[in-house]
């Protein structure tokens, strides 16, 4: 089925909803003007619709594979990252100095959620370069930005993320990586890695991993690590790739989804890397590339929900089954009513979570624009809630595709099944949904809370704006709002950690549909209180908001409830 990229949402999102046209009063993004602006977002649908979405089948079927130490990938793929590579999109975001384009962090997500709708599993291999680039420019010292950020913002290189290990999951701490100083600035880094997306490619020239290490003096735990950049090829006297480095490709794992990109174990094997930042101070460089690409999952999440809901709607549009009961209808099953509560819940679901992650982009650009701390604590608040709920939408979007497929869904050729393969692994990655709510109610409520409650005074703003042209949805909203605002008091009230944590799935959730509940309502305001956008607003808060309060109350509830039954009971 052919994709459309939602062009005119976005224009709509970026101009009547979330005033992106601020960042042009800033000396930083100046020139991303709407006309800018609309001219990216009509190339890269260009990009998505004619080049990316014709490959997303091919990923699924024919998956990459390691023959010979040398790892084969899917048919088209190398054409398709070429033309990503071309057309700068890669570096839409990167520095300027070293061959980026230097535009706001809100159109390279506009892009990313493009080719993460035509294509998620190749789309994750620029997603990887972009958190790498932002890392090394955070961090890196001058001579490796040098000789690095050209190539991978060029995309002739490609990069990855190395963190996790055998029994080194969420405990990124309990890695075994070792890093030893080779005497004249490098070192010898030795170790294996195991869920390495695009670990190997045959169309980069070299592939650059950002590789978890422990010095020799590095203390236990999460404080003692050091990060690394250990290219595939080491650079010869001219930059170019040349002799190869002391690791390997071990396996590519069988999985349940985005078949097309290679997901890899790698075995470092004393391979030559240099230094990311300082000593023993890994994870702060590690976690720039995280936060983007947090942000980036989030996106893949809502993207692919995105894809499910324009092929579930044109199936049901087409479908004809049983007698409809409205009159003069089209007599397809999109007349019938439960299949019509599906679509409307996909699409205004997709549109909440799109507001949430374009706002965290729009926070994190104006933070980098106007050094606004305000801006800053925003975007880092926000990051969880855009991660968890972008992929939460993308797995119960998807699997409702499959369900207005009916019999048809679970058959493989109709495509709608894959969509939810692909995306099930989005709640997983780069932090499980769970320690994203863990560090909503945890990390992000440091602060005594201000963040969070300044997000809750623009949701009671726009109640209040919304009072006199749409009352009952301002009335609705402000009691999501009112919940929320006492939750998070009780949170902030909790000595024991733990109280927190046994609530935090609901906690963030309830955020969540609050603030997709403004975002739409703001949108329902900009048309006037009447149009398909008000309705939609109107099904999103009736249907969906009103089940903030009782989310609120599951946040509440404390650690208890869930330690009532002791291990045996739990197995009887």
């Amino acid at each position: 089925m052919p994709y459309h990229a939602p062009v005119t949402e976005l224009k709509f999102l970026f101009d009547s909803v979330l005033d992106v046209d601020q960042l042009t009063k800033s000396e930083r993004f100046a020139d991303a003007t709407a006309d800018l602006r609309d001219a990216i977002l009509s190339e890269g649908a260009k990009l998505a619709e004619g080049v990316l979405a014709p490959l997303n089948r091919n990923g699924d079927l024919h998956p990459a594979v390691l023959e010979n130490g040398v790892v084969r990938t899917s048919p088209g793929f190398a054409d398709g990252y070429r033309a990503i590579a071309e057309g700068g999109w890669i570096g839409i975001s990167a520095p300027a100095e070293f061959g980026g384009m230097a535009l706001p962090q809100t159109l390279s997500v506009a892009i990313n959620e493009m080719m993460s709708s035509a294509c998620l599993a190749l789309s994750l291999n620029s997603l990887m370069s972009q958190g790498q680039i932002e890392a090394l420019e955070h961090h890196a010292s001058k001579e490796l930005q040098a000789l690095y950020l050209p190539k991978l913002i060029s995309g002739e290189w490609c990069g990855t993320m190395n963190l996790t290990e055998p029994q080194a999951g969420s405990d990124v701490g309990a890695l075994r990586s070792k890093a030893v100083a080779n005497g004249d600035g490098s070192y010898s880094i030795s170790g294996q890695k195991i869920f390495i997306s695009w670990g190997d490619s045959d169309f980069a020239a070299n592939i650059c991993h950002l590789v978890l290490a422990r010095l020799p003096d590095g203390v236990a735990g999460t404080k003692g690590i050091s990060l690394f950049l250990v290219p595939k090829f080491l650079p010869d006297a001219n930059g170019e790739p040349g002799v190869a480095n002391n690791l390997k490709v071990v396996s590519l794992e069988h999985k349940m989804g985005i078949h097309g990109s290679p997901t890899a174990v790698m075995e470092y094997d004393g391979a030559t890397g240099w230094i990311v930042g300082d000593e023993h101070a890994g994870m702060k460089a590690m976690f720039t590339m995280m936060n983007n690409a947090r942000l980036g999952v989030g996106t893949e999440g809502m993207a692919v929900a995105e894809r499910a809901y324009q092929q579930a709607l044109e199936f049901a549009l087409e479908r004809k089954q049983g007698q409809t009961p409205v009159n003069a209808g089209s007599g397809a099953i999109a007349d019938h009513a439960d299949v019509r509560r599906m679509l409307l819940t996909m699409k205004a679901q997709t549109n909440a979570a799109r507001a949430i992650i374009y706002a965290t982009a729009l926070a994190t650009d104006l933070a980098r624009a106007n050094g606004d701390a305000a801006q800053s604590a925003r975007a880092a608040f926000l990051t969880p809630i855009a991660k968890a709920f972008g992929t939460d939408t993308g797995i119960e979007v998807a699997s409702l595709g499959i369900q207005v497929h009916g019999g048809m869904g679970f058959i493989e050729e109709t495509g709608a099944a894959q969509y939810l393969r692909d995306v099930r692994v989005t709640a997983i990655y780069e932090g499980t949904n769970g320690i994203q709510a863990m560090d909503l109610v945890g990390r992000k409520l440091m602060d005594g809370g201000k963040a969070a409650l300044s997000v809750l005074a623009e949701i009671a703003d726009t109640r209040a704006q919304a009072e006199g042209e749409l009352p009952e949805l301002a009335a609705l909203l402000g009691a999501a709002e009112t919940a929320l605002t006492a939750s998070t008091n009780w949170m902030l009230e909790q000595t024991d950690l733990n109280d927190r944590f046994a609530g935090a799935t609901a906690y963030l959730r309830a955020f969540a549909l609050t603030l997709g509940g403004h975002f739409l309502l703001k949108a329902a305001l900009a048309e006037g209180g009447k149009g398909p956008r008000t309705e939609l607003a109107r099904f999103f808060i009736r249907r969906m908001v009103v089940g903030v309060e009782p989310l609120c109350a599951e946040a509440r509830e404390g650690q208890r409830m869930l330690y009532a039954l002791d291990d045996e009971e739990l197995a009887n």
